[in-house]
């Protein structure tokens, strides 16, 4: 089968088309013919070669095959899987510690990680969700629930997590205030976001306005930047960015006083009630994965580079040749 492999720490250059076994399934796994996977930001940071990433592989990539967030059709299973048979059609999250895999045409899943694809989904749109959405809705309510009514600001809403952000929390009751380049805002207003801001434009710490929440998808801002633009009560939560500010950030909330809160939320991959309300929220027309491009295999390092770059508009998709 043909995959893209990555032996080594470095740029998009170093993900490599390659010829390599198909995989065998286990008693418990599926053998699942990839119609279509997703790129996150977690992928950048294991080709690259971030620090979270060296601490469990120094030299190179854990996984020489990457990519979690999948959906296609099971064309074989082992003895002991009893929900799926050959011929269903799924979606899952391949994020650790199961491995990885996506950007290849087959992989080998554990029952327990997949999911029956919806009639009403595309494979598409069933590979944007897993990981982003789950992302999303995790961190919007990690610490105080959002109430109808209250200010939630996004900040990075352009982004496959940010889109999802900014619908799942109008789904809440919130009203949402998204921050990103000038190029995505019109996306922004069309997935229900009320308000919009060019960061080149406008400093959102600085223009007097007040959130009871900020989602920071792209940190590089101090804490006090966070407090500035929240409310006596506000929560802002840290996904992603410079890890070095991240944990300072952390670090300078403990030592400062008031009912301001900064965190971050512990991401649970393949949350089965998380990924339930999702996929109840898509039937329902309420959230819908917004796709900016779609690559075909062998351009998995130009998307890679795409989405290093800062240009995706919600979440680029990787189509595999699946009949």
């Amino acid at each position: 089968m043909k995959a893209i492999v990555c032996t080594k720490y470095g740029p998009p250059d170093v993900l490599q088309l390659q010829e390599v076994a198909q995989p065998t399934p286990r008693d418990n796994e599926a053998l699942v013919r990839i119609c279509a996977a997703s790129l996150n930001a977690a992928d950048l940071e294991a080709s690259g070669g971030a620090f979270v990433n060296r601490i469990a592989a120094p030299l190179r990539p854990r996984n020489k095959i990457l990519g979690t967030d999948v959906a296609g059709q099971i064309i074989d299973v082992g003895v002991n899987v009893s929900r799926f048979q050959p011929g269903d059609e799924i979606w899952g999250d391949l994020s650790f510690p199961l491995g990885s895999g996506a950007f290849a045409e087959y992989v080998c899943i554990p029952e327990s990680a997949l999911r029956p694809k919806p009639a009403g989904m595309t494979f598409e749109e069933a590979a944007a969700i897993p990981t982003a959405g789950v992302v999303a809705l995790q961190n919007l309510l990690a610490k105080r629930p959002i109430q109808a009514g209250q200010e939630v600001l996004i900040n990075g809403a352009g982004g496959g997590v940010g889109t999802f952000a900014v619908q799942i929390a109008k789904y809440l009751g919130a009203e949402v205030t998204g921050v990103d380049s000038a190029e995505k805002l019109a996306t922004l207003k069309s997935i229900g976001a009320d308000h919009v801001i060019d960061y080149a434009q406008d400093d959102f710490s600085k223009n007097g306005k007040h959130y009871d929440l900020i989602l920071d998808v792209v940190v590089h801002r101090w804490i006090f930047d966070y407090k500035r633009a929240l409310t006596p009560e506000g929560v802002a939560m840290m996904v992603g960015g410079a890890l070095t500010k991240v944990f300072l950030n952390l670090v300078l909330g403990k030592l400062t006083p008031g009912k301001q809160r900064v965190g971050i939320g512990m991401w649970k991959p393949n949350k089965k009630e998380d990924l339930d309300l999702l996929q109840e929220l898509f039937g329902a027309g309420k959230v819908k994965p917004v796709i900016d491009k779609v690559y075909k295999l062998n351009g998995v390092p130009d998307a890679f580079r795409y989405l290093k770059a800062g240009h995706a508009h919600g979440k680029l998709i990787i189509k595999m040749e699946c009949s």
